[in-house]
């Protein structure tokens, strides 16, 4: 980072000892660029703030974001504020502005937009900027930097800011026997959610889980409630069912919104009466519960429609927490890598640049479950210490096929960009370029073995190996 820029006002120093009252929420207004991965993240600052109509980013000091990489421009782009929104431009530069893998002469941003500048990747934050500057992507927190309160030690989900003001409601809510509504899609987390509210909760009871999906619905009731001897065909002896299981402790029902109507009305009665009656029993069994539900339904959809009882929703819901998905969280996914990595017993092993621009710009469908399995996937097809982009599932690779492409093929899920208006030479995918691929980048790029890295997602080194395969030279296409 350069000296303090006179537009915004800034330098790394002065970001670590940021207050909490600017920080204050993610209400605050202020939107900026949130640092998603640099092989430089520990000499970056961790967000870039625009807090003045137009902010630069380049290589050399004075811009507003100083990247001191090859592959940055001296003045690379600029953010801009226009009638309609933050616009990103691209300067003039070398190597482009990359949003979405698609290669552009301006943008306008929308929420969570990937944008890659040099070999630097950002995702674009509406507002609450300045609430990420306490967190660096590997996990680590810049000294004396603001950040949400909270005191869980090893906490069960891993992630940055969002995940703390997420623990900070957890912490609070956990010793009351307030219910809790856990929303997220698939993957994201919910369970994790439920025991840590268990764990913080202090309670000496049993926390136990049902899938109210993954059970056909004549065997919820028996699941949930226990049976008598006899109750039934097949009921040879007594079962005390998950509510009684969780005396004392916490009853998680997982995929709530999938639970049938008629199961629905007798859990309503447990919850009033806090007592629980076994099929086939004819006296009631007083029972302490503690509720937290998950589903990645609309649940007021659900009792509009007929199908989820409005007075169990109230009962279940007496506070909500909402997972967000890991595309909108781009930021923690090298610091979950590094995560999994761990827990695999391999912290030692590297990740490759190419390997984190595929994770950053995938769309993680599954979340945070699908970035662990495809983590143990590469562990598991790698020989040596280092995971790099073959590594990776088809589905994840994928991601950056068409990469840096100038044309309309690479992804593009808005229409307010203006695309730069020349053809593209042809990229390729994992199995590396031809040779006449090559050299159709390097005369592209005029011999800028950087660029042609970023075309193929490929790291500098690779690209001389491929080369040295073709017998190419590189003063051929140098001017």
């Amino acid at each position: 980072m350069g000296p303090a820029d006179s537009q915004s006002g800034w330098t790394t120093a002065s970001l670590e000892t940021i207050s909490a009252d600017k920080v204050a929420s993610p209400e605050n207004p202020t939107p900026g660029f949130v640092l998603v991965y640099s092989r430089l993240f520990e000499s970056l600052p961790t967000y870039l703030a625009f807090a003045s109509e137009r902010v630069t980013i380049g290589r050399e000091p004075g811009n507003s974001l100083t990247i001191q990489e090859a592959a940055v421009s001296r003045v690379h782009a600029r953010v801009e504020r226009r009638a309609d929104g933050w616009w990103i431009v691209d300067n003039g530069s070398t190597n482009g502005v990359i949003v979405f893998g698609r290669r552009i002469e301006a943008h306008r941003l929308a929420p969570h937009d990937v944008v890659r500048i040099g070999d630097t990747t950002f995702r674009y934050a509406s507002c609450g900027i300045y609430a990420y500057g306490a967190y660096r992507i590997d996990g680590s927190v810049v000294p004396g930097a603001y950040r949400p309160a909270h005191h869980i030690a090893d906490p069960l989900l891993i992630g940055g800011y969002q995940v703390d003001v997420l623990l900070a409601a957890v912490e609070k809510i956990a010793p009351t026997l307030i219910s809790v509504v856990v929303r997220g899609e698939s993957g994201t987390g919910k369970e994790l959610v439920a025991r840590e509210v268990h764990r913080q909760s202090g309670r000496k009871g049993a926390f136990q889980a049902i899938n109210c999906a993954a059970l056909p619905a004549h065997l919820i009731e028996s699941e949930l409630f226990g049976y008598r001897r006899g109750a039934f065909t097949g009921a040879t002896v007594d079962k005390i069912g998950l509510v009684r299981a969780a005396h004392g402790g916490t009853l998680f029902l997982d995929e709530i919104g999938d639970m049938p109507i008629e199961a629905q009305a007798k859990l309503l009665r447990v919850l009033q009466e806090r007592e629980v009656t076994p099929l086939g029993a004819t006296q009631p069994e007083r029972v302490d519960v503690r509720v937290v539900s998950a589903t990645h339904r609309d649940l007021d959809a659900l009792v509009s429609d007929g199908r989820f009882r409005g007075d169990l929703l109230a009962r279940l819901r007496e506070f909500t927490v909402t997972l967000p998905p890991l595309r909108e969280r781009r930021e923690d996914a090298y610091r979950l890598v590094r995560h999994f990595l761990a827990r695999a017993g391999r912290p030692e092993v590297r990740v490759t640049f190419p390997f984190m621009l595929a994770a950053a710009h995938y769309d993680w469908p599954y979340n945070v479950r699908e970035l662990e399995s495809a983590v143990k996937v590469a562990l598991a097809v790698a020989d040596g210490p280092e995971l790099d982009l073959q590594h990776l599932p088809e589905q994840v690779r994928h991601a950056v096929d068409t990469h840096a492409r100038r044309d309309s093929t690479a992804r593009s899920h808005r229409v307010d960009s203006v695309p730069v208006a020349v053809s593209d030479p042809v990229s390729s995918s994992v199995r590396g370029p031809s040779e006449a691929e090559l050299r159709a980048l390097l005369a592209a790029h005029k011999g800028n073995i950087a660029a042609v890295g970023r075309e193929l997602g490929k790291e500098r080194m690779q690209i001389h190996r491929y080369m040295k395969r073709y017998g190419i030279a590189i003063d051929d296409y140098r001017e």
